[in-house]
Order: structure tokens, then sequence, then C-alpha cells
């Protein structure tokens, strides 16, 4: 085999082995709180009319660009000192500059109604799955969203704490009990640490409690599988957030996706170019001049 011949035929093998990875890798990013709906969701590509809201665009504005990456806000080596190195006025975008619009102090984020001390099924949703642990908390009494989150406006330890919780379509899904003594406006705010990476992630999820449930009255029982309207009701009174479709993690693909398909470009033309050397390098029999 000639050297063109090897160089061609490699340069197929690369684009053969580089294009289904382009196309088929998976997304650089990893989840956030589907329900109740996290911030970074309300105000991502998915958030529908909540992304639209005052308080989305103004996190829009102060963050100097959109939410399309709204499953990526990590941060390594916390290992559970959260308190220590995620700075107060910062919890909701884990100190990270990407997500700074995110610690806006306003009363008009998106909410999801609740029901205070009812069961509830809380759903996380995932571009790559991994294993480790959840933390919930919640605001104390008293708590004002127009002021900075604090780690004081939270309680010392999560009202609900579960390790490799099921996982059902993309979704990571965690039951447990509402905090039966709040009321009106607070905040959720989620702590999941890795233990497969050194990674952890932050979301904040504004919530208004409505009255306790009524002793004999059907609880609460949203799930992340649910009606696709924003709006609908389950039969204890909480609203659902809207289940986030399998497709946003392409946003976060796309630069993956350009990239391989560069590749797979250049290795064509150097394919192409290849030949044509190859052929201008040869000349057909019975062409060659006489000289006289």
């Amino acid at each position: 085999m000639t050297r063109l011949r090897k160089l061609a035929a490699g340069s197929t093998a690369l684009l053969a082995g580089l294009l289904p990875l382009a196309l088929a890798a998976p997304a650089g990013a990893h989840g956030a709180v589907s329900n109740p709906m996290s911030r970074v969701v309300a105000c991502g590509p998915d958030g529908g009319r909540r992304a639209e809201s005052a308080a989305c665009r103004a996190a829009v504005s102060a963050n100097g660009g959109s939410f399309d990456d709204w499953s990526n806000l990590r941060v390594p080596d916390v290992a559970g000192k959260d308190r220590e190195l995620i700075p107060d006025g910062k919890l909701c975008s884990g100190g990270l500059d990407a997500y700074k619009g995110l610690d806006l102090a306003r009363s008009d984020w998106p909410v999801t109604n609740l029901r205070a001390g009812a069961d509830f099924t809380f759903t996380y949703r995932e571009t790559i799955p991994h294993k480790g642990t959840f933390r919930m908390y919640v605001t104390k009494a008293g708590y004002s969203p127009t002021e900075p989150l604090r780690w004081s406006d939270l309680g010392s330890e999560p009202f609900l704490e579960v390790t490799d919780p099921p996982h059902k379509a993309d979704t990571y899904v965690i039951k447990g009990k509402l905090p039966a003594s709040r009321s009106g406006r607070h905040l959720i705010y989620t702590v999941w640490q890795n233990s497969d990476t050194p990674d952890t992630y932050y979301s904040c999820s504004d919530v208004v409690f409505g009255a306790k449930p009524v002793a004999g009255a059907p609880a609460a029982r949203p799930s992340g599988t649910g009606s696709p309207n924003p709006a609908a009701r389950d039969a204890g009174g909480a609203s659902q957030a809207a289940p986030i479709p399998v497709a946003t993690s392409t946003n976060s693909r796309l630069p993956l996706m350009a990239a391989g398909l560069g590749v797979a470009l250049a290795a064509c033309v150097l394919v192409g170019g290849a030949v044509v050397i190859r052929r201008r390098g040869r000349r057909p029999l019975g062409t060659h001049r006489q000289r006289g």
C-alpha cells in the first residue's frame, strides 16, 4: 500500500471514529431540582412562562447571559464544607459568577405552591447520573426574600436527607414530608453531594406554603412525570412543575458536536486532497511529449 493510500485509509478511519463520538457524547452538565422548580430551571430554556417573568429577566441581565447550561451549577472539592466555602448571599449560585443572577434578592421569583406538612415527591432532573446524597433545607420563620440568602436563614439540619434515591427517566425521585411549621413564601435549598465525583450541586426553589392538610384529606403527591401543564394540580393542591424534556441536554452538547464535526470535515478535506495529489502525480500513458 502506498503512502497516500495509507494516509487516506487512516483519515477515513479517523472520520468514522470521531463522528459517532461527536454526535453521541454526553452533555457536560449534570442536574437541578425540577419540582419544586428551582430558579435555574425556571429561568432556563425549558422554564416556559416562568422564564419570561420579571425576576428571570433580571437574573439573565445580572448574569450577563442566559441559563442554557442549567444543569451545570456545581462546585468541586467542597466535601461537605458547604457553610465554610459557599459565601452568604451567594448560596443560589454556589458562589459561581456564571450563575450570579440567581442570587438576586427579590419577592417575585416564580414559585411552587405547597401544603405544609404534606407528603411530597421531589424530583431532580439530571443530564449525567451520579451517586450521592441529597440534603434539603428550608428557610426559617421570618425569612424575607428581599434580603440576600444567608446560611443563618436556613435550619442547621436538613428536613430531608436521602442517599442514592430511585432514578427513573433521567430523574431522581425523592419522597419525603414537607415541613409542617411553615406558611407563606419560603425557599427550599437543595445540596447534592456526589460520592462518585468531587462535585457538589446547589439549587434554590422558591415556594409558598399554604394551610396544613386537613385530617383525612388526600396528601400532595406531585411527581416529575405528571401533567406537562405547569398549572396542573394534584389531589392535595400542590402545583405541578412541568417535567423537563430529555432534549434539554442538547444545548450543552452543541460545542462538542461542533468540534467533532469540524474534525470530521478536516479529515474529509485531507482525504480529498490526498486523492487529488495522487491523481495529479500520475500521467496517463501516451501523453509524454517527444523531443525533436
